[in-house]
């Protein structure tokens, strides 16, 4: 397998340039190697490197500042990729992309399934659920991977901010009301480098092609994930027990951001794990494993 990684430098990226290391040999490409806001740039890459697969984990993803450039989040999440998926198709290449829950209404208490209606409330959903159609109308032979709530060992996270607050302050307020699966970036990146190794002994079969939503096991709240960041920082011994701060829940309501969050950005995994045969780990272990990282 020949692969080629877009967004080299991103949370996902970077875990991305270790786990495709035993399917092949590639080339992983920052945003300055290969920058999305340039019409073209895509095309040049796949063109240079000539690859079997390309996964593309650049993305625009400043939530809130998409609603002051709303041009600039669909140039890199729908126009950048609608060039991406054009020359995948026209060269026979396959493709990864990842997508986000953000593409839904977020309404309901329960899991959202791959053929349920879009619905996304901000600009920044709005152009991740473009770049997703984009690649629909190609016939780019593709897989679409939509993953919720974010998180490495580097790179600026809800996990990291929390631990450096922690450092800093003896209070914090942490948003209780909306509901979803934070997922480990290496989990992410380990998921993809397992479907593709299947796809390709499918001979990249486009009947395993399409949407498929990839997120940790279980849910739980922004108010939940930070209690249990510092929970397993200080089982870890990361943090001292009397360094940890007091965490009130509060309302979204009671903390307003400029773009509209889903309420409920529960994932359904089961198509994925029943057609790659996976078994997506329970977020709590997987942050556990991550905080391990940081020891």
């Amino acid at each position: 397998m020949q692969w080629l990684i877009l967004g080299a430098s991103g949370q996902v990226g970077r875990e991305l340039s270790r786990s495709l290391q035993p399917l092949g040999r590639g080339a992983a490409l920052s945003r300055q190697q290969c920058d999305l806001a340039k019409a073209g740039a895509v095309a040049e890459a796949i063109a240079h490197h000539q690859p079997t697969v390309v996964i593309n984990a650049a993305a625009y993803t400043a939530v809130d500042r998409a609603e002051d450039e709303p041009q600039l989040a669909q140039r890199i999440n729908a126009e950048a990729v609608e060039e991406l998926a054009g020359a995948c198709a026209e060269r026979g290449v396959a493709l990864v992309h990842y997508s986000t829950d953000y593409v839904f209404s977020g309404q309901g208490d329960t899991p959202f399934r791959e053929d349920d209606e879009t619905a996304p409330l901000s600009a920044y959903g709005k152009s991740k659920l473009a770049g997703e159609r984009a690649i629909a109308r190609s016939g780019a032979n593709a897989l679409i991977f939509r993953t919720s709530w974010v998180y490495a060992s580097h790179g600026s996270n809800f996990v990291k901010t929390m631990l450096r607050l922690g450092r800093e302050r003896d209070d914090l307020s942490v948003i209780d009301d909306q509901i979803g699966a934070p997922t480990w970036a290496a989990t992410i990146a380990d998921v993809t480098a397992l479907t593709l190794h299947a796809w390709q002994r499918e001979q990249w079969s486009p009947s395993l092609a399409g949407v498929y939503h990839l997120s940790a096991s279980g849910e739980t709240s922004w108010h939940g994930f930070a209690q249990a960041v510092f929970e397993q920082a200080v089982a870890l011994q990361l943090i001292d027990r009397a360094s940890v701060p007091r965490v009130a829940p509060i309302l979204s309501s009671d903390y307003p951001q400029k773009a509209p969050r889903p309420m409920n950005s529960r994932l359904d995994v089961a198509r994925l794990e029943q057609a790659f045969g996976l078994a997506m780990p329970a977020w709590r272990e997987a942050l556990r494993a991550c905080l391990r990282e940081l020891t």
